[in-house]
């Protein structure tokens, strides 16, 4: 039984019918971290002891019959989900030695399952990058090609779940942080509707636009985890109250008659050819499942990189004023007044891409400038909603390339921001828009490097993408990453 490679559902059907322990497979993940991420280096954080001890607890409600869809399966956990009682980084010096008095609610629903936490992984500082080489302690490395980054900011979670080092994980997606790296690392990744997943005790990056979600190894295994994370939460005031149906439900049905949109500008200039193509050739074999293929336009597309760093860097300016050296966090040995004490402290504290970010953010809410940048932005928002329901209103879903390129290496972009902003161009929409969507892998380069697809959906019908995202994976030969 090769353990490391069965998927959620495969992994209950063998606790329920005693064929395994939870123990066993927990040894197995821990076994695995520790001979292959020294040279990946997913974990931050290995909670070795926590995660036997979770092991045992499982497997005692195994035994009694009362186990829920993921009791005993081992997850990670990005790092700035709070996890009461183990570190919570966010990859950054500020809060190296921050440890939460309290959990995530999204982190209490899965514990409620009794699942098995391994330990944390890497990301981009405060979630801002995408190739998770802004991390200050972990610069993950993609299993595909160690030359090449893991994507982000949830790389961590996405190189994690590829190099079988946990079964799932959980990420977080501002821009497109769960899709791209699961499209750099050929693993699927869902980014749920704004305001599905509960933002309570997820470490604040832009508040409009921050979303929870997990990272698997098919649809399926990322609807089981969905079904877990998901409601209402009185914690969080921008949960929606939406009734959580079984998001698996429709897995495995028919795609005939479905609609779905292909618009031209994501397939335009700036995306790599080996990419279009892919994309498109898994557009034909939707054609071929009965699916109708609909050309359509969204011209607001070449909009969306401002409008997404303006609103994104303007409320992380704001979220991330309260590390000040005083209330938590770092705090500089050095100070002589109250003045130079936040200054130091917040110098010393964050990385340069997050003080980027902040100093981007400020200027566009300065006096003189917010409405020249930040008014302009909120308008853009509302275009971008109002051309995506043009598009929902004759078809059903959308189908896109997650990223212009495949996994590079971080001397290509890392180095030059503007590039780096430009690649979240397959993403960023739909953050901006609330809408749901999901990546899976739709093919492979010359070099064996993953390509992903988006597939996007309306409103919380996250039901409807994994569908379709499903319906392909069937078919389709995922190719293991060789470590």
């Amino acid at each position: 039984m090769d353990i490391q490679t069965m998927k959620i559902s495969a992994l209950r059907e063998a606790y329920d019918k005693k064929d395994i322990s939870v123990k066993e497979v927990t040894e197995c993940y821990l076994d695995r971290i520790e001979k292959y991420d020294g040279e990946l280096d997913c974990y931050i954080t290995l909670t070795k002891e926590k995660a036997l001890a979770q092991a045992e607890k499982a497997q005692k409600r195994i035994n009694d019959g009362k186990a829920e869809p993921l009791t005993g399966i081992p997850m990670a956990i990005k790092d700035n989900i709070c996890t009461v009682g183990v570190k919570t980084t966010c990859s950054s010096n500020i809060l190296e030695n921050f440890i939460p008095p309290y959990n995530a609610t999204a982190m209490d629903k899965l514990d409620e399952m009794d699942i098995v936490m391994l330990g944390k992984v890497s990301m981009d500082e405060f979630a801002m990058g995408g190739s998770t080489q802004t991390s200050a302690f972990k610069k993950t490395k993609n299993p595909y090609n160690k030359a090449c980054v893991p994507g982000g900011s949830s790389g961590g979670s996405a190189a994690a779940v590829a190099a079988d080092l946990c079964a799932a994980a959980l990420g977080s997606d501002t821009g497109g942080s769960i899709r791209q790296p699961a499209a750099f690392c050929g693993v699927t990744g869902i980014k749920p509707t704004y305001g599905r997943v509960s933002r309570f005790g997820l470490v604040a990056f832009a508040s409009s636009l921050d979303q929870i979600g997990p990272v698997g190894k098919d649809s399926l295994d990322c609807g089981i985890i969905l079904n877990a994370i998901c409601g209402a939460d009185h914690h969080d005031g921008t949960t929606e109250k939406q009734p959580v149906t079984d998001f698996t439900a429709k897995i495995g049905g028919s795609l005939k008659g479905m609609k779905i949109a292909l618009p031209a500008e994501f397939f335009a200039e700036g995306i790599d050819d080996d990419v279009k193509a892919s994309v498109m050739n898994a557009a034909k074999e939707y054609e071929k499942m009965g699916a109708e293929l609909v050309n359509c336009s969204m011209p607001s597309l070449k909009y969306a990189i401002p409008c997404y760093y303006i609103l994104a860097c303007a409320e992380a300016a704001s979220n991330l004023s309260r590390y000040d050296g005083i209330k938590y966090g770092h705090r500089t040995a050095e100070a002589d007044s109250y003045e130079e004490l936040i200054i130091k402290s917040r110098s010393e504290g964050f990385g340069d891409e997050v003080k980027r970010r902040i100093l981007l953010g400020n200027y566009c809410l300065s006096s003189g400038y917010y409405d020249a940048y930040y008014r302009k932005a909120l308008g853009l928002r509302q275009l971008i909603r109002k051309e995506y329901n043009d598009i929902f209103s004759k078809c059903d879903v959308i189908l896109t390339p997650s990223t212009p390129s495949v996994a590079y290496r971080p001397d290509e972009k890392v180095d030059d921001p503007v590039k780096m902003y430009q690649a979240d161009i397959c993403t960023v929409t739909v953050n901006i828009a609330g809408l749901p969507a999901v990546n899976t892998t739709c093919g492979y380069n010359a070099d064996g490097m993953p390509i992903g697809m988006s597939v996007i959906g309306r409103k919380f019908d996250e039901a409807t993408i994994l569908q379709v995202s499903s319906a392909f994976e069937n078919g389709f030969d995922v190719k293991k990453p060789k470590l």
